[in-house]
């Protein structure tokens, strides 16, 4: 909310009804003077014509206007901006278990959850910094947090599906831990899976405790067909199918303030990664306004001066 980071110099404010009230009693007393003496030249001299005092007044008004912004100026005055100083920490969780092989989306799964990582790092703000965490088994760092998102871009498509199972909870919590590694800064993570959490030593609903008191908003994408998908064979020739687990994935990202989406081909995922910049909550930041309030007043009495000393003056 709007404020001041020096609020007791406002009380010096009230020098402004007191000059003013000076101001008020001088013209009074000058008037009082001119009747006392009741002659017509000095009345006249004392009080002016109207044209005259209305100037004298419009100067005063000027200097007490200036004096006003200078002390608000003074009191540091802040109001919430949108966030532009700091920047967001954005993770990409990507699952790249052996159902990421699948063919379903065009030309393959971890193809097309590449090309919409991509999509995501164009559209992150400049002073937003990206990284990427990739799981099945385990989990493991393909790009670091950076500021330099090239980099980052060429790290994400490096990445390539491996043969073991989806451990989603110490995937998401290797990305937590990632996202508050440059502290201070808003923490956002993006998880997508393809499956059902089978593997690991951390549980979705730990990594969600994780990111609940570290602060941390994490989105969560489900890649699924309508159909269902043959990833493999069992040993004895029958059918392995790629399951999705939605409630999971649900879960996670209502308990983190986040948001789920349902991808169902390459074209969905490219959809919702391009709108995912659009649903990170930024956070406002308290910015100084004092300065402004400085050059008014600079501005106030630049004009005064003018008005009573510069070339063509109204005033005489």
């Amino acid at each position: 909310m709007p404020g001041f980071y020096s609020p007791l110099w406002l009380s010096g404010l009230i020098i402004i009804p007191v000059l003013a009230a000076i101001y008020a009693w001088i013209l009074k007393e000058k008037k009082n003077e001119a009747i006392v003496f009741s002659r017509l030249g000095f009345v006249k001299s004392a009080l002016g014509d109207g044209r005259k005092s209305g100037r004298m007044h419009i100067l005063f008004a000027l200097t007490l206007a200036a004096l006003a912004l200078l002390v608000i100026g003074l009191a540091d005055p802040h109001i919430p901006l949108e966030q532009t100083k700091e920047g967001v920490n954005v993770i990409l969780v990507m699952d790249d278990s052996g159902s990421m092989q699948a063919d379903d989306y065009k030309p393959s799964r971890i193809e097309a959850a590449k090309s919409a990582g991509e999509i995501l790092l164009n559209s992150l703000d400049p002073k937003d910094y990206a990284g990427v965490v990739v799981f099945e088994s385990g989990a493991t760092t393909a790009a670091y947090l950076s500021p330099d998102k090239d980099r980052v871009r060429q790290k994400l498509f490096s990445v390539t599906p491996r043969s073991g199972q989806t451990a989603i909870g110490d995937g998401l919590a290797l990305a937590i831990d990632m996202a508050g590694s440059i502290p201070g800064r808003k923490k956002v993570v993006i998880l997508l899976s393809d499956g059902v959490n089978n593997a690991g030593v951390i549980t979705p609903d730990e990594a969600v405790g994780f990111a609940k008191e570290a602060g941390v908003q994490v989105f969560t994408v489900g890649m699924g067909s309508e159909q269902p998908v043959v990833t493999g064979y069992d040993w004895i020739g029958n059918p392995q199918y790629a399951r999705l687990d939605e409630a999971t994935l649900r879960s996670i990202a209502a308990n983190t303030n986040g948001k789920y989406f349902k991808s169902v081909d390459e074209r969905t995922l490219k959809e919702i990664y391009a709108g995912l910049n659009q649903q990170i909550t930024r956070e406002k930041e308290e910015t100084s306004v004092k300065d402004l309030f400085f050059a008014g007043a600079l501005a106030l009495l630049v004009i005064e001066l003018y008005l009573r000393y510069g070339r063509g003056r109204i005033i005489q």
